[in-house]
């Protein structure tokens, strides 16, 4: 019986080593794969790229700015940060330095919008967001830019341009889509309407007040002031409810009688 004892003492001690070194092993074979992030901040991009390359990880760039104290095709900045523990093979962010602005913006204003993204191209800067306009004359023409013509002491290479758009018969009038998000309900019905254009459907409704039955807290707004805005579509929701989100999105074109759709997040009544 003593034997029997020893033999299955014996087994489970070398069950246990067993697992022991299998564990160790494990965790050194994935701290063994963990390097450093190095400090690229300041580095050419060449030199960034060869110091990541070196420990496994990959460098892409993200954004680029203008700077007066970091010299052009230099890391700005990085993500993660140097010294933080990733495994190879790990992403590094970085911001790369443009130097400082040199260029002007140049005015595109007139052009169609392809022409002007070349030109904004061969001087180093970027399309930045394009917006829509119905007006009169041909589509596609640049109507105005931001930042405007000749400006100095940008932060970045992006230029945002208001293109026009085929205009709409007179019997249906076009609009550049506000933005309503950070409005309550109320508020963003009522500046709708005047436009002709009302909230057809909305998301997230308030549970209280739709299993109360409060018709002013579940969204009929008769009465409240607004005459001219739609109800939203005979779904309970409370009036003062947050727009979070809306479809359209702003800049886009809308024309009276559209239907727009938001994502609500309920607030207190006020």
């Amino acid at each position: 019986m003593k034997r029997i004892l020893n033999l299955v003492g014996g087994a489970i001690a070398l069950v246990t080593v067993a697992v022991l070194c299998a564990f160790l092993a494990m965790r050194v074979a994935i701290h063994g794969r963990e390097v450093s992030v190095p400090n690229l901040e300041g580095k050419s991009d060449e030199d960034a790229a060869a110091a990541a390359k070196g420990l496994g990880l990959n460098l892409s760039v993200e954004n680029r700015f203008y700077s007066a104290a970091v010299a052009p095709n230099h890391v700005l900045s990085q993500s993660p940060v140097a010294g933080a523990r990733v495994r190879r093979g790990w992403q590094v962010r970085v911001t790369e330095s443009l130097g400082g602005q040199k260029v002007n913006v140049p005015d595109v204003t007139g052009q169609t919008e392809r022409p002007a993204s070349l030109v904004l191209r061969r001087l180093q800067l970027e399309l930045g967001t394009v917006a829509h306009l119905p007006a009169p004359g041909p589509a596609g023409v640049v109507l105005a830019q931001s930042p405007p013509p000749n400006s100095t002491g940008l932060n970045g290479p992006r230029v945002a341009l208001l293109v026009s758009d085929d205009q709409a018969p007179e019997s249906d009038a076009a609009y550049v889509m506000p933005s309503i998000v950070g409005m309550t309900l109320l508020g963003a019905q009522a500046r709708l309407a005047t436009v002709g254009l009302h909230v057809a459907s909305a998301t997230e409704p308030n549970p209280v007040a739709a299993a109360s039955g409060d018709a002013n807290a579940a969204g009929n707004i008769s009465g409240t002031g607004a005459a001219n805005a739609a109800p939203v579509a005979a779904v309970p929701f409370s009036i003062n409810a947050v727009i979070v989100s809306q479809s359209p999105l702003p800049g886009r074109k809308v024309t009276r009688g559209d239907a727009i759709r938001v994502t609500l997040a309920h607030a207190p009544e006020l």
